[in-house]
């Protein structure tokens, strides 16, 4: 045997029978054939394609679903890659690429909303615009075309408040429409060094997620910018991430009633900053914002701050708590838009099956009228359990979602059976503080939820909830749904 550690300069031709080169610095090995075992042998095995796969859990190759269009560097594929256009600089290469790719979805549904029951067919189209400029800066547009202000493409009998017939609206206005990349990648590539930080940030028309949508959940105008993968070794804090965002227009929150009474999304600007933190064995999330109304809104002002914190505990318990709270509004006179505080509690069970049978049970309290930054997309309970949440389609109906001078909870069991298909059933309750609750009474429901993909494009789910309300009538419904995704 020979060690050699020689690049082609060491490297005998094939057609040269001098004796081989070598560095100095290596030098020939005896050979021990002791040292070696013969090579296996299958003669009494026959080979199995899916035995082999099963070595590496099973995994194989998945057609996935395609962009219905795809121009220049496509999105997830195998390489080799075309070489990239030096634009800003061989250290941040531009890649161009244009996608458009979403769902649409369908569904009908037969709804009791307290007294009405109402029959409807809707249509929903999810639309995502996609233009990569670098590997790290891109343009991304949301649309949704056939639907405009909660009434979607389709058809609704049965309301006796009049809303009947086909509705047929087109929207050509963007959800989202931002711009977002890293301010570290652009410096690599303009002075031609690489940077030694992170710094995302994105501006536009710009949706925000925090605290899994608790917290924020909504698109405005604004923007907003990250220090990244910081730590402390002194704290014992393995990672840190602190944004600091705001917006000035086209921000959504029950908070935002004019003295007119009706939600004004224009005229109030945010700013927040939020941080995400590595300790103690779990995470916390914590986050301030002032809301600065204008004009009509003048007198809505007020802090929202909220803390969270989640970990595991005795390998059989994963446990969220999450604290909101709105602070400091002066409304002169008029009622109070957002005063108040919600303590959130949400647990599940590690079982024996920790990925696909997850037994929950959540809880929560809340005194007056706390309220969310920032979100269009249900109330603060909307994680609290499926009979907590709308479809955003349909007026498929739920319990009061606001935690508004109530407690309660939802139990329940969420099986995904072998990843292949889902199962939610659960049973929550709503219970009043005071008598100027937001829900007029004590509130019971139980529901279901079953999804399962066809294909991998195609997926059916179908929901089903009965609640019975207190000093209110009843609710109830059911629904199917086909998504085809593209």
């Amino acid at each position: 045997m020979m060690v050699a550690t020689g690049g082609p300069a060491y490297a005998a031709s094939a057609h040269d029978d001098s004796p081989r080169k070598m560095d100095p610095n290596v030098k020939p090995s005896e050979h021990d054939s002791d040292v070696f075992k013969a090579d296996p042998t299958y003669e009494e095995k026959v080979y199995d394609a899916e035995r082999q796969l099963e070595i590496y859990g099973g995994k194989r190759n998945i057609e996935e679903p395609r962009p219905i269009l795809e121009v220049g560097r496509p999105q997830y594929v195998e390489g080799p890659f075309d070489e990239g256009i030096n634009v800003i600089g061989e250290k941040n290469l531009l890649f161009p690429s244009f996608s458009v790719f979403g769902d649409v979805r369908t569904a009908v549904a037969a709804n009791d909303v307290g007294g009405d029951v109402v029959y409807e067919l809707a249509n929903r189209l999810n639309l995502d615009l996609d233009l990569k400029l670098t590997a790290t800066e891109r343009v991304h547009g949301f649309f949704r075309p056939i639907d405009q202000n909660g009434k979607f493409m389709g058809y609704r009998t049965g309301d006796k408040k009049g809303n009947n017939g086909v509705d047929g609206k087109v929207d050509a206005n963007p959800e989202t429409l931002f711009f977002e990349g890293d301010i570290g990648a652009i410096y690599a590539g303009l002075a031609d060094e690489y940077a030694t930080y992170d710094l995302p940030i994105a501006f536009g028309l710009t949706p925000f997620v925090m605290q899994n949508g608790l917290w924020v959940d909504e698109a405005f105008v604004g923007g907003g910018i990250s220090l990244a993968a910081m730590n402390s070794r002194a704290l014992d804090i393995t990672n840190i991430d602190i944004t600091f965002f705001g917006g000035f227009n086209e921000i959504d929150s029950p908070a935002f009633v004019g003295r007119d009474g009706v939600l004004d999304t224009d005229d109030v600007s945010i700013y927040a900053v939020a941080a995400f933190v590595d300790w103690f064995e779990g995470y916390s999330e914590f986050g301030i914002g002032f809301v600065d109304g204008r004009d009509q809104l003048s007198d809505i002002d007020y802090v929202n701050v909220t803390g969270a914190y989640t970990s595991r505990y005795g390998g059989w318990l994963s446990n969220s708590v999450r604290l909101f709270g709105a602070v400091g509004q002066n409304t002169d006179g008029r009622d109070k838009t957002a005063d108040g505080f919600a303590l959130l509690i949400e647990n599940s069970l590690i079982t024996s099956k920790p990925d696909v049978y997850v037994p929950y049970f959540n809880g929560w309290v809340g005194i007056d009228k706390p309220q969310s930054l920032a979100r269009n997309n249900g109330g603060m309970l909307k994680n609290t359990g499926i009979t907590f949440e709308t479809d955003g389609m349909s007026s498929f109906p739920k319990l009061d979602d606001t935690a508004q001078d109530t407690f309660g909870g939802a139990v329940g069991i969420n099986y995904l059976f072998s990843l292949d298909q889902q199962l939610v059933v659960e049973a929550s309750t709503v219970q009043t503080l005071d008598k100027d609750a937001a829900a007029l009474g004590s509130q019971y429901a139980v529901g279901f939820r079953y999804q399962v993909p066809v294909t991998n494009r195609v997926i059916l789910r179908t929901d089903g909830m009965y609640g019975i309300r207190e000093n209110q009538n009843d609710i109830g419904g059911v629904r199917f749904e086909v998504r085809v995704k593209f």
